[in-house]
This record gives structure tokens, C-alpha cells and sequence, in this order.
């Protein structure tokens, strides 16, 4: 998420590839460059110390983020600042692999102004705050003795309450419904976690002071989450509004300091519609191929009736991770680094409200913590039948592979290992594109199926890993499109939730929970948006290299130079500059 106040430059200003001179130049060389980035990231850090924490940077254990108005005023005073030191930087003097980390640091300070000012982070979103106050990341990674991590969530619990005084003080009036009503979950399954699995994880500490201590530091967060909700529920719910969009400028502000794309929203939604139909025909004819005589969305549906069982799901998952880790390196699709060490666990109790699978990387400066979780919800035995058949068809066989191949092997935990074993810098480790991360895991889908995983010829074997894959991809089209249309064009969250139904094919109840997403992650359209950038580079890497082109040589590369801005990676891997520009 991110924000900005300054006007829409084009981006061939703002990050132009000939390297100008400044006419006030107050930085020069890599030396001072080098500098003034590490200065920025210290402020940054203190200043989001449980980012610290999450990087594997542990003197940020136990703090919290100042969110007065004052420390935040401050906070977008140092920003803005920064911003424009960089902007005076003499950027000709910096050699290339500088004038890389400098873009990517210039793209996240304005992503960050962007977030103050536009997004309205901590005066327009109640769920800044209803989540301050998480320490699953001290019970979930043993990077320290346990009582010591016991004191760290002690402190973080004690400054509970300044968090949500600081929340009444910022918050404007009015607020839009859908994240009153979703900060409200968010703090009441905090709660939840709070009293419930966070105690659980702590049964084993013998030493009584200090879980004297921390019950009472426990008891001051629950109250004060628990005050919160009582806050938003009577004094912002009731005059709620649906104003959740952010508006076509600041929408490509978005585009522009997220990815360095200045095509209009209305152009990319022309692209995500014409590819949504192309993805609807793709489906249709997987279906076709297994079933000719029934409708594409029945076989979509009977294909789900094909999973394990409840038992079952965890070990099927373990065995099948191996066989795509098998795949990868048999059909020389990536390289793999020799050491791994990735647990598939059931998600934890107090995150299992929000995920159904899901990834979590050690920080990439983590020392002792270093395991890696592909984590998958099973079923719950207080379930009802329906419920609990309901849940298992969301992991049929092939969409389960599909989901793991995004996940764990060849997408998020490989892109973690390459950028580990990289020469990446602290800037490129700590600073994502959203397109990138999420794009590269999407596309893995489809370039795994186009490489014939899991069927060994069989045509209708084939088809269902292929329908499993355009199933999934639909979901991400439609959120392309409903985000476009809900924050540029007044789509409202009724007609966004039937535009997922009739597009991706499930009930209303999922297609809701998308829609609602879109109501505040604007973003999420980069899943596509980064896949179908990969993709392009992909064929115009293709073109220029081929006879020496392969899939392997390709994915390396596309690995190997941090988490940057698609648009950066066409500058680093291909020679034609007339073809920078070219993302989609």
C-alpha cells in the first residue's frame, strides 16, 4: 500500500533512464549515495520496527510504531525530505548497479508519501491500527530463548493502549464501512489469538514472574482491542459511508510509483478484459476436453469433488511438494539452491480465520529463524459434514498442486531462496515490487502447466491441471478488473461481488470477499499485472537471445536482481532500449 501528495510527473522524468545532472546537486558518487540510503534506512526502521523485526533484524524486538501525530508528522517530514535529497542526487556520477538501488529506493519513498497522503493509511483506515498489535512472529519463530521473546511481547502489549488512543486522534470522522467493518475482525481476532493460542504457545514457561507479567501486560491489550471495537463499533459504524475509493489520479500514482506504469487505468482494464475473455476460452476448452457433454463451470465444479481426505490433506501436500521440486530440477526449469529447508505445517489456529494455504519466509537478515512455512488450513472436526466437504474442495488435487506451485516451489519460496543467495543489496532485500513478488508466483502457474507438470501425456489429465490453473487465473483477472472499476469507475461492492461470480465462477460468498479486499488494496490487480509483464519479457528475452534461450537461463535472471520493478528487470536483461518501456 502506498501514497503520495506530489503531482503526477511521467515517468520518463521520474525515472529516466539517461542519467541527468541535477541543477542543485547536493549528492555525488556511490560513496554518498551509499550514505544517504543507509541513513534513510535507519530512520525507516526505527521508525517500523516491526518491519525490523520481520527482516530478521532483531534489535527491533519488543518495539512498536509511535503513531501519534506528532511521530507521524515527523515520520512524513523525514520522507519528504529524503524524497527530495534524492531528487538533487547528481544521479550521472552513480555507476549502474548504484543508479539501480537508487531507483528502487526513490520508487519506495514516494510509495510511502503515497501511503501517507493518498491512502490515507492512518487517517482514513481503521486497520492500520486494529493490527498494531501482533506478536504471532515471537511464538511462530524461535530466533531467540522464549523467555526473552516473552518479554518482547510483554512490552509490545504494554504500549497497547497509546496505539489506539493514537487510532481516536488520527481517524477521521467518517470512515468507509467496509474497513470499520473489517477492522473490527481484524481486532477481534487478535483477541482471539491474544487469549486463546498465545497462551497456549507460552504453557511451557516455568518462570512465574514472568508470566505474572506478562498475563497483566495481556489482559491491558485485550481491554484495549477490545475498547476499540467497542469505539468503532458505536461511534464509527453507525455513520459510515461507502467512499472507499481512491480516485482515477491517485490511482495512477499508484501505477506509476509502484511498477513505473503510466499506461491509464482505462487502457489496462481494455487489456484485463480482453484477457479475461481469452482466459474464459482457455477454461472452456480444458473443460470441453474432459467433459464435452456438460457445461465448462459443472466440470469446473465435479473437478473439486476430487480431493483427498481430511486426514489425508497435509501428508498428500508434503508428497506432492517433493514431486514439483523433483520436476523443477529434472526439467531444468530453475536453478535450485542445494540447501532448503521448507515445513509443511497446518496454519496455525490463530490465522486460520484469513488462509486457506499460504507462505512465510524468514526475513532475509534472519540468522537462527531460518525455516521457511508453506502453511495449509485443514479441516476443522467441529465442522459439519457440509463444512467440512466444502473446505476439501478447495483443495482438489490440481488446484492444490497449482497453489503449492505459487507458493512453494517454483514461486514464493524459490524467489526467497535466489534472493538470499544472491548479490542482492540491503536495498534490492528490502524493498519489493508488488507485481514482481506476487506476478512471478502467478505466472509460475501457467508455466508450469505449459511444461506439462503432473500428467505425463494424458490429454484429459492435461486438461484438469490446465482448469485448475485457469480457474485460479480468473480469480486474478477479475480482481484487475473490480479494482479498476471500484476506484476509478464507482464500482460499488454488490456489482463488484456479482462481477466476480459471473466471471470466476464460485459462490457468493467468496466472490464477496474479494470484492471486499478491493475495497482497500487497490493493488491487487499486480497479480496480473505481473505475470502478463513476465510473460512479455519473457518473449522479448526469447527473441533476443535465441538459440542460447531456455526456461532455466531465463528464470535465473529474473531472480537474481532483487525484487524490483518489472520495468527495471527489462533494463537489466535486455540490450534493445527501444524496448524498455515496453511492460505490456
Amino acid at each position: 500500500m502506498k501514497k503520495i501528495f506530489l503531482l503526477l510527473i511521467p515517468a520518463a522524468v521520474l525515472f529516466s533512464c539517461g542519467q541527468k545532472k541535477a541543477a542543485d546537486t547536493s549528492v555525488s558518487g556511490d560513496a554518498a549515495f551509499q550514505k544517504l540510503a543507509d541513513d534513510y534506512l535507519t530512520g525507516y526502521l526505527d521508525a517500523r520496527p516491526a518491519n525490523g523485526v520481520a527482516l530478521g533484524y532483531h534489535q527491533y524486538d519488543g518495539k512498536v510504531t509511535d503513531m501519534s501525530k506528532e511521530a507521524l508528522g515527523k515520520e512524513l517530514g523525514r520522507l519528504k525530505d529524503f524524497d527530495q535529497k534524492l531528487s538533487a542526487t547528481d544521479t550521472a556520477s552513480l555507476t549502474p548497479k548504484m543508479f539501480y538501488d537508487f531507483r528502487i529506493l526513490q520508487s519506495a519513498i514516494k510509495n510511502e508519501i503515497f501511503t501517507f497522503e493518498d491512502m490515507g493509511t492512518f487517517n482514513k483506515n481503521p486497520m492500520t491500527y486494529a493490527g498494531a498489535v501482533d506478536v504471532s512472529i515471537y511464538i511462530k519463530r524461535d530466533f531467540a530463548p522464549l523467555e526473552d521473546r516473552v518479554k518482547s511481547i510483554i512490552a509490545i502489549e504494554k504500549k497497547a493502549p497509546d496505539v489506539f488512543i493514537a487510532a481516536k486522534a488520527n481517524l477521521k470522522d467518517t470512515l468507509a464501512k467496509p474497513h470499520v467493518e473489517t477492522a473490527i475482525q481484524i481486532a477481534q481476532g487478535t483477541t482471539e489469538f491474544l487469549n486463546g493460542d498465545l497462551k497456549v504457545a507460552l504453557k511451557d514457561v516455568k518462570n512465574d514472574s514472568l508470566m505474572k507479567a506478562f498475563n497483566a501486560a495481556n489482559k491491558i491489550a485485550v481491554d484495549a482491542l477490545n475498547d476499540y471495537v467497542a469505539w468503532l463499533t458505536k461511534e464509527k459504524l453507525p455513520k459510515a459511508n461507502n467512499n472507499y475509493a481512491i480516485g482515477e489520479a491517485s490511482y495512477k500514482k499508484m501505477l506509476l510509483y509502484n511498477e513505473d506504469i503510466t499506461l491509464s487505468p482505462e487502457k489496462i482494464l481494455e487489456i484485463g478484459l480482453k484477457t479475461l475473455k481469452e482466459e474464459q476460452d482457455a477454461f472452456n476448452a480444458a473443460a470441453k476436453t474432459i467433459n464435452p457433454n456438460k457445461k465448462p463451470v459443472d466440470v469446473y465444479h465435479d473437478l473439486q469433488k476430487d480431493h483427498p481426505k481430511a486426514e489425508n490433506l497435509i501428508p498428500d501436500v508434503k508428497k506432492n511438494v517433493e514431486a514439483i521440486r523433483k520436476f523443477l530440477t529434472e526439467k531444468n526449469i530453475v536453478t535450485m539452491p542445494a540447501t532448503v529447508n521448507l515445513k509443511v505445517q497446518e496454519t496455525p489456529q490463530y490465522a486460520r480465520a484469513t488462509s486457506t494455504a499460504s507462505n512465510d519466509d524468514p526475513g532475509p537478515f534472519e540468522t537462527k529463524a531460518t525455516e521457511a512455512f508453506y502453511y495449509v488450513t485443514p479441516v476443522d472436526a467441529k465442522w459439519t459434514p457440509k463444512q467440512k466437504e466444502d473446505w476439501l474442495r478447495q483443495f482438489d488435487y490440481y488446484t492444490t498442486d497449482n497453489v503449492t506451485i505459487h507458493e512453494a516451489y517454483p514461486g514464493h519460496y524459490t524467489q526467497f531462496l535466489h534472493l538470499n543467495a544472491s548479490s542482492a543489496t540491503r536495498i534490492e532485500k528490502i524493498f519489493g515490487s508488488y507485481a514482481y513478488v506476487e506476478g512471478w508466483a502467478h505466472y509460475c502457474e501457467k508455466m508450469m502447466a505449459d511444461a506439462g507438470y503432473g500428467h505425463n501425456g494424458d490429454t484429459v489429465l492435461a486438461a484438469k491441471y490446465r482448469l485448475a490453473q485457469s480457474g485460479d487465473a480468473l480469480l486474478r483477472l477479475c480482481r484487475l478488473c473490480v479494482s479498476i472499476k471500484t476506484h476509478c469507475q464507482g464500482m460499488k461492492l454488490d456489482d463488484a461481488t456479482k462481477f466476480f461470480m459471473d466471471n470466476w465462477y464460485q459462490g457468493e460468498k467468496p466472490s464477496h470477499q474479494e470484492a471486499l479486499r478491493g475495497t482497500f488494496d487497490p493493488g491487487y490487480l499486480f497479480y496480473t499485472i505481473g505475470k502478463l509483464e513476465i510473460l512479455k519479457l519473457r518473449a522479448d528475452y526469447q527473441k533476443q537471445e535465441g538459440a542460447n534461450f531456455s526456461l532455466k537461463k531465463f528464470h535465473d535472471e529474473v531472480l537474481d536482481h532483487g525484487m524490483p520493478q518489472i520495468r527495471l528487470l527489462r533494463e537489466v536483461m535486455l540490450k534493445d532500449k527501444s524496448t524498455w518501456g515496453e511492460v505490456l
